[in-house]
C-alpha cells in the first residue's frame, strides 16, 4: 500500500439516543471524540423493519378509496 493517502483510522466513542456509549473505529474526528447519533439505529424503522403507521390527513385516504375504490386494474 502506498503510505501517506489513507485517512487516520481511529477509535471514537459512539452515543446513542438513550445515552449508551460503545467504541467504535471510524475515520470521524478524532481519537476519543463523541460521535452523537441524532437518528437510533434501534429504534428508527429504516433500521427495525417496522413499518409506520399511514396517517389519514382529513378524510384523504377514505375519499381516494370511495372515488377510486372500485377501479380494477387486473382481469377478473
Amino acid at each position: 500500500m502506498k503510505q501517506g493517502i489513507h485517512p487516520d483510522y481511529h477509535i471514537i466513542n459512539v452515543q446513542m439516543t438513550d445515552g449508551t456509549v460503545y467504541q467504535s473505529r471510524s475515520t470521524w474526528g478524532n481519537e476519543g471524540q463523541t460521535m452523537l447519533l441524532e437518528i437510533d439505529p434501534l429504534a428508527h424503522p429504516a433500521w427495525t423493519g417496522n413499518t409506520g403507521r399511514l396517517l389519514d390527513n382529513a378524510g384523504r385516504i377514505s375519499r381516494f378509496n370511495k372515488r377510486f375504490g372500485g377501479i380494477s386494474l387486473g382481469k377478473k
